[in-house]
């Protein structure tokens, strides 16, 4: 397909990741076919077989940095983006992967392949932002189809995205949905987690699990003793925060002040 005149060029990237992020965006369905019409898709390994050169005026890029080769190609990513937007936990915060920043990389290597000295990688899986400058960061795990929407949005109109800021539990407080902690003594990471999910799991009488990451200026303290009057150990304590944003700042230092 010849490249329309003025039509700004997509670029979807994948790093140490389960795609899922990326798929967000093939979610999309009705709404794709007029991202299709207002940007051209250049690069997008998972939906195209046609990759077309830089440079890109917005790439999206799926997770994180675990292999030396990935930490150069993420430095080439960013000198063809005008514009680079990092989807997911695992591009925001390193994701579930990350718990490998607290044991020995080579000790699990050594566990899962007959032939380690064969696999090149890193001590840690790390954000794409520890390696190159980042013009905006949507969380999730997977991120939500409507807010990448807006983020795209944003980009065409030349604004700052419209991304709520705030925890889930004023998302429940929205939807009318009963505090699971209050009423069932059910631990929920919700006061600290950034919202974005539409507060699924709570809706569904479950805690929060913090797919979204720390909200900004989280009182996890505060959580954390709310967690303790519950009755849990220090240990599950720490295992909570140790999930799919185990290494985001707020989370890694509970999880390291539990002992876990």
């Amino acid at each position: 397909m010849p490249r329309r005149p003025g039509r700004p060029r997509l670029a979807v990237w994948k790093f140490a990741s389960c795609d899922g992020c990326q798929l967000s965006l093939l979610d999309c369905e009705d709404e794709l076919l007029a991202v299709a019409e207002r940007l051209e898709i250049a690069y997008f390994g998972e939906a195209s077989r046609r990759m077309l050169p830089g440079p890109y005026d917005l790439s999206l890029v799926e997770g994180s940095i675990t292999t030396p080769a990935d930490a150069l190609r993420i430095r080439r990513v960013r000198r063809l983006s005008r514009r680079l937007v990092t989807i997911g936990a695992c591009a925001t915060a390193g994701g579930i992967q990350a718990l490998r920043n607290f044991a020995d990389a080579a000790e699990f290597a050594a566990y899962v392949y007959p032939h380690p000295q064969y696999v090149k990688t890193l001590a840690t899986s790390t954000p794409i932002a520890a390696h190159v400058p980042v013009d905006f960061e949507l969380r999730g795990c997977p991120i939500d189809k409507g807010q990448l929407l807006e983020v795209i949005k944003a980009f065409l109109v030349g604004r700052k995205p419209s991304i709520p800021n705030h925890s889930v539990c004023i998302d429940c407080k929205a939807r009318g949905t009963v505090c699971v902690m209050v009423a069932r003594g059910a631990p929920c990471l919700g006061p600290v987690t950034h919202a974005g999910c539409g507060a699924i799991c709570p809706s569904y009488d479950r805690g929060c699990y913090g797919c979204f990451g720390p909200v900004a200026g989280a009182n996890t303290a505060a959580i954390v003793r709310e967690f303790s009057k519950l009755g849990m150990a220090p240990r599950d304590i720490g295992r909570v925060f140790r999930t799919f944003n185990a290494a985001a700042e707020a989370f890694r230092k509970e999880a390291d002040a539990h002992g876990h």
